[in-house]
């Protein structure tokens, strides 16, 4: 099997234990003042990639781990501690504070920075939790004509660069097999990601962090999309009171439930 050089993106978002509100002015989210870190599926698969090298599960063993991000210059920070949990280096491509790539322009960023990393597989979360959208890993695959498995709970390696992936569907699970070179998408039950400790964070502060500008990649990232209006959903109305069990019987006998 070839030595892999593993290209994990992830992506700075509001802290998931953090309830989002409207801002005032119906455009998004507020993001000012609120806490942000790594988007927890991102975590899975960094955590993912150190495991690999760390337990050989490679037969062609892991020759680097680079993680990447596009975001304000706050991002750093999710890079820094992704390295701090075993990621080698970091390439930063800045954007500014309040500027949404789409999942299309990440995508088209990605397909260069794997093409210019001599990348062979790409490991990144099934989704970010602030859009949801679940798009980006389907797109680059798309985009580079490598194969892809998505939501993935189960990596494994065996010879002649193939890759053997089990993958959570509706009602079960399926296991696909593919060679490299290859996009993984992760899912929640693949690994409980690792703690970040203080020596290993002090490291990563040593660690290489490339800082790249979009321009660079010379790729078209323009949104096709336009938010016209956020709004909080409507509060959920209370039911109507019964007065007995017989009243509770013929109300649900009313709606159908018997």
């Amino acid at each position: 099997m070839s030595a892999l050089r593993i290209l994990v993106p992830v992506k700075r978002v509001i802290d998931y234990a953090v309830k989002p509100r409207v801002n005032k002015a119906l455009t998004g989210v507020e993001t000012a003042g609120v806490k942000h870190s790594m988007n927890p599926f991102d975590e899975l698969s960094v955590e993912e990639s150190v495991r690999i090298r760390e337990k050989k599960r490679a037969p062609g063993g892991v020759e680097d781990i680079c993680v990447f991000s596009a975001g304000p210059t706050k991002a750093q920070d999710v890079l820094r501690t992704a390295m701090a949990m075993g990621a080698d280096r970091a390439i930063h491509v800045e954007v500014k504070e309040g500027e949404e790539l789409e999942p299309l322009g990440v995508a088209k960023v990605l397909k260069k920075v794997v093409e210019e990393q001599n990348t062979n597989l790409v490991i990144l979360g099934k989704q970010s939790i602030d859009d949801d959208s679940g798009q980006t890993g389907q797109m680059l695959a798309g985009l580079l004509g490598w194969g892809q498995a998505t939501q993935a709970s189960n990596v494994e390696f065996a010879e002649g660069d193939a890759v053997i992936v089990t993958r959570e569907v509706d009602g079960g699970v399926e296991t696909l097999r593919s060679k490299l070179p290859m996009v993984i998408t992760t899912d929640l039950r693949l690994n409980v990601p690792r703690y970040a400790n203080l020596p290993n964070i002090m490291k990563a502060k040593k660690k290489s962090l490339e800082k790249k500008k979009l321009a660079d990649y010379g790729v078209e990232t323009a949104n096709r999309l336009k938010v016209l209006k956020v709004a909080e959903p409507a509060a959920r109305q209370g039911g109507g009171k019964v007065e007995d069990v017989g009243g509770l019987v013929s109300k649900l006998k009313e709606l159908g439930a018997l």
